[in-house]
């Protein structure tokens, strides 16, 4: 694959070996791959990515994997032949960086352990990801999302109050550390080009459940108050929720004073602004229930159209629930090229989510190659960093 040069493209030069599979890592070098680094698969023969088998399937290719995988190439190596290490070693000659999220260890048995790599090739940086890390008593335990959105304190939060635990919608533990691991290599990029040490990226599921806590830890320390579901309200801010409508509900978030009055007067309702109830943020959060049986009061007099008119006109931030159709025809998701077109050879014509990373005074890229078939640039790969075709 040849290297872009196109100006939005901010990691172009940059190779990554990529050993890792099904969705954390696999999201990280998305990340990176959509930024303009060249991603090398490196894939089991035969099977490949687990997630080439995750249904469902368009003439015969999985969406899951599809999804993942676009602007990547895939070469299969098994790195317990001497014939395929060679290979892989001779990639790693001229790459920046490898990741991979096997379990802690399993690097190690191979004989490619960050100690071993790091002394035969001191410029690549090495990202791992794993269920618990590098280090602690659980490290070498087995974990999926599942696992570390349980762990990690979110399913407690998600959901409906007195109903059971909910998981959140996506794949929210992998995807999280992948973005974090894309991060932290993207800053070792940084730190070797400065000073010419590469490190290694230890980032783990669970800690990365943690980190996105937002205020949830800091509040039950000093209060003592265990924090639960809540629905579609939030845990400090009121209104600031979903509300019924004459036809389904309306997210509003009038997330200060002013705000609050703007949706009063949108709702023509003064009496709300006036009630002594409701003049902070802090009492209105005490009363939510005595408001949002106010609000709702005016919002069943007419759909949720209607009241996303009235609401944008007066600056109030609003929203529809939009299922994946509704969220796809969007016009401003449209307009910052969030849903891509990928001509696929064996899949068709797929839809894929757009990068999120804008560079500004850049047009960036509105196609995708399409995601790699098992071992597909074997040939050019072997005659680039080997000069062999065979």
């Amino acid at each position: 694959m040849a290297d872009s040069i196109h100006p939005a493209m901010l990691l172009s030069g940059i190779t990554i070996i990529d050993l890792s599979r099904v969705l954390a890592g696999p999201f990280c070098t998305m990340t990176l791959a959509n930024m303009g680094a060249r991603v090398i698969k490196v894939e089991i023969p035969g099977t490949g990515d687990d997630s080439r088998a995750f249904g469902p399937f368009s003439n015969g290719k999985s969406l899951y994997f599809s999804a993942i995988n676009c602007n990547k190439e895939s070469i299969a190596l098994n790195l317990k032949q001497p014939d395929d290490r060679l290979v892989f070693e001779r990639l790693l000659e001229k790459a920046d960086v490898l990741v991979e999220n096997y379990r802690p260890g399993t690097m190690e048995k191979l004989g490619y352990g960050w100690e071993v790599l790091h002394a035969r090739f001191p410029h690549l940086i090495y990202g791992a990801a794993s269920g618990f890390g590098d280090s602690g008593p659980i490290s070498q335990r087995a974990a999926y999302d599942m696992v570390v959105q349980g762990m990690g304190g979110i399913m407690s939060l998600t959901g409906y109050p007195g109903q059971p635990p909910a998981r959140v919608g996506i794949s929210i533990g992998d995807i999280t550390a992948g973005i974090y691991l894309a991060n932290g290599i993207t800053a070792a990029l940084y730190k070797r080009a400065v000073s010419g040490i590469a490190n290694k990226i230890d980032v783990a599921m669970l800690d990365c459940q943690v980190a996105i806590m937002e205020d949830a830890i800091t509040a039950y320390d000093k209060t003592g108050e265990i924090p639960g579901p809540k629905g579609t309200s939030h845990p400090s801010v009121a209104p600031f929720q979903a509300f019924a409508a004459q036809d389904g509900s309306v997210i509003i978030a009038a997330g200060n004073d002013h705000l609050f009055r703007l949706l009063t007067e949108a709702l023509d309702r003064p009496d709300l602004a006036a009630d002594s109830r409701f003049v902070s943020n802090d009492l209105r959060h005490v009363n939510l229930g005595a408001l949002q049986q106010e609000m709702e009061k005016t919002l069943r007099t007419k759909p949720v159209a209607a009241w996303l008119d009235v609401l944008n006109a007066k600056g109030v931030p609003c929203a529809p629930i939009n299922d994946i159709p509704h969220m796809m025809q969007e016009s401003q998701v449209a307009a910052r090229n969030m849903i891509i077109s990928v001509n696929d050879p064996v899949a068709g014509e797929i839809k894929v989510a757009g990068n999120p990373i804008k560079v500004v005074g850049a047009a960036e890229p509105t196609t995708f190659s399409p995601p790699p078939e098992l071992d597909a640039d074997r040939a050019a790969i072997l005659a680039e960093f080997l000069g062999t075709t065979s």
